[in-house]
């Protein structure tokens, strides 16, 4: 059953500015054009002062909200290998992560609105109640409250709740789910979705009936607050073209996560 016209509102998100250096993962400008929140990578598995610095340019000129996209201290591995780092080490990571990303978004008349966490480590959390717990406690040492983008119904949500953490919650159109609800892990086949319309429905299906197809075939309850899609993903930018016009087509109002 379909959400009534006046529920048709969702918020667009993407991990942004996850090159260094000379290097570039994706066109983040453009990317900033289409979506409605930049998760924006700290410095820890991607990202350097220019980057952070110029992603917040580019944010606060087109009305973009920015979130911070922590992560394990991993460049070489973008954050995708796990590291047993001390919860107490692990708080601090994320404080550092926040607080450098929060002073080039000062700079530029914007703050961090919201956390994400990146790669192995959310897969982690998802694992581990005691990474869980020192992602919320490195959150409240951050000096202001805000929430965590996280997906629903997962042991990880659940720990940020009980931590007393306030959750946005995130759907994926470019990656498949299980049955479960979990997400078809990386390098298995089907784990990622590339074809633009395929996205694009996927997009409509969540924001217009709340539901998810898994890769079995069987549908699930998705309530969701924003959706993603990977600026590392083949055809990233393609994908969020075709997302925000079929979101459009089909009326629902795109705006930021905590507007």
């Amino acid at each position: 059953m379909k959400t009534k016209p006046g529920d048709l509102r969702i918020s667009l998100n993407s991990d942004i500015g996850e090159g260094f250096g000379v290097w570039s993962v994706a066109d983040d400008r453009a990317l900033l054009e289409l979506v409605t929140d930049a998760n924006v990578a700290c410095g820890f598995h991607a990202g350097d002062p220019d980057i952070l610095l110029q992603t917040c340019r580019d944010a606060a000129e087109l009305g973009v909200t920015v979130g911070a996209q922590v992560g394990y201290f991993d460049l070489r591995g973008f954050g995708r290998r796990f590291i047993d780092v001390p919860p107490a080490s692990l708080s601090a990571d994320v404080l550092y992560q926040v607080g450098a990303l929060d002073a080039m978004a000062r700079a530029c008349d914007l703050s961090v609105t919201y956390l994400k966490v990146h790669g192995a480590l959310y897969h982690a959390c998802v694992q581990r109640p005691d990474m869980a717990r020192a992602i919320a406690d490195g959150l409240g040492m951050f000096g202001r409250e805000i929430p965590v983008v996280c997906q629903p119904g997962t042991p990880f949500a659940a720990s940020l709740a009980d931590a007393g953490c306030r959750l946005l919650r995130e759907g994926y159109i470019d990656r498949a789910y299980q049955p479960d609800g979990l997400l078809v892990p990386r390098g298995r086949d089907g784990a990622m979705i590339t074809d633009p319309e395929a996205a694009a429905r996927r997009a409509v299906q969540i924001a217009t009936t709340r539901t998810v197809t898994a890769i079995d075939g069987s549908t699930l309850p998705l309530e969701v607050d924003s959706v993603c899609i990977h600026s590392d993903s083949p055809g990233a930018l393609e994908i969020a073209q075709a997302v925000r016009a079929a979101l459009e087509d089909e009326g629902v109002t795109l705006r930021g996560v905590l507007a």
